[in-house]
């Protein structure tokens, strides 16, 4: 008798306060045959646990692949204990410090030289610099993900060669900070003023109501060229669709939107499973993205069968995931659901007696301003 192919995808608690990340396992396969890919290891603490996790879970200590989404520290710094802990079989990540002398003029600085400019970005990404150092170290062969790259049975649908070169990374010292972060300091901020005046917060931010036939996400999202790096993976495995989408934003997802498209694939039309882009930032999705990552609005829920939106949140975030996004998602035919300081998975064709059902986030009637 044949083997089904089987999948699993481990999301691990990652963050805390307002600063979330993300730490993702999947295992493919067949009894015998398993391949794993780690996408992303968050911190180091969760990076341990993630290793842990694959050691005791998986009953193994080799990993096929290592992706590294991109290059900030929520991403990449729990990475470096997978690399020193596990064997690993692949490295994929971008190193933007090998490009010094294609973009140095992007800069305007006559006193730059490549070398200042390399060590500059590796200093500026140093959790991502350290994972090229061990791989280096334990003879991990690196290689660079672009768009069309293959990654065992996934394929590499962001970013593209050129653009990432000599659009994206001459951007990454000039982004400004995300605006979630900046949205989250007004919060802070306002919260002071309101507990000096005897305010509520909830009056002040007057949240908006939405309905199943009213969406008030903005088209206009922005994040920063670190974010818009991050490497888009898709996947068919047992004839469904994964998408891992990192922190990519608008620009990214129009990308893969258009390089799918080009070839004649209909992302919505074979999609299972879609990572919730930037831990739900309502910055990096838009509805028309939205349309054509995932699908169209559904007239009424319960229109279409339902598919499966993760999204990894800290448990205490205040600024993630946004409603307006998990209800844009919900719209479209997901169920999302969300970490929030918990260790939660998706599988298919297997059974796993020692996990409970999770909570599904709600449709929310009124979301943020």
């Amino acid at each position: 008798m044949t083997e089904k192919i089987s999948y699993e995808i481990d999301f691990r608690a990652v963050g805390e306060g307002d600063r979330s990340g993300d730490a993702i396992a999947v295992r493919w396969g067949t009894p015998g045959n398993f391949k794993i890919l780690v996408y992303d290891g968050g911190t180091k603490k969760s990076g341990q646990e993630l290793a842990d996790y694959i050691k005791i879970h998986f009953q193994t200590n080799y990993v096929d692949y290592v992706v590294n989404s991109h290059p900030d520290s929520d991403h990449a710094s729990g990475l470096s204990v997978i690399l020193e802990e596990l064997t690993v079989g692949e490295l994929w990540m971008h190193q933007p410090w090998k490009y010094s002398a294609s973009i140095r003029d992007y800069f305007h600085d006559q006193r730059i030289t490549d070398e200042s400019l390399a060590r500059r970005l590796q200093g500026r990404m140093a959790a991502a610099y350290e994972l090229e150092k061990i791989a280096e170290e334990k003879n991990i062969p690196i290689f660079e993900p672009f768009q069309g790259s293959k990654i065992g049975d996934f394929v590499v649908l962001a970013p593209e060669e050129e653009h990432y070169v000599h659009q994206l990374i001459p951007r990454f010292e000039k982004s400004p900070d995300l605006k979630e972060k900046a949205d989250a300091a007004a919060a802070t901020a306002l919260d002071s003023i309101l507990k000096a005046l005897g305010g509520i917060k909830d009056k002040a931010l007057a949240w908006i109501d939405e309905k199943w036939d009213v969406e008030t996400l903005s088209s206009e999202g922005d994040t920063s060229a670190e974010n818009e790096s991050s490497i888009v993976l898709l996947g068919v495995i047992a004839e469904r669709g994964i998408l891992l989408t990192g922190d990519a934003g608008i620009e990214a997802l129009t990308a893969v939107a258009d390089f799918t498209e080009s070839r004649g694939v209909s992302l919505p039309e074979i999609l299972h499973f879609v990572q919730v882009p930037h831990h739900g930032s309502r910055n990096n999705v838009s509805p028309e993205v939205l349309d054509r990552i995932i699908g169209p609005k559904l007239s009424a829920t319960g229109d279409a069968p339902i598919k499966r939106a993760y999204v990894s949140a800290s448990m205490t975030s205040t600024t993630h995931p946004r409603r307006v996004v998990m209800n844009a998602f919900k719209r479209r035919g997901f169920k999302v659901y969300s970490t929030k300081g918990a260790h939660i998975g998706h599988w298919w064709n297997i059974t796993r007696p020692d996990w409970g059902p999770i909570e599904e986030l709600p449709f929310y009637d009124q979301v943020e301003p």
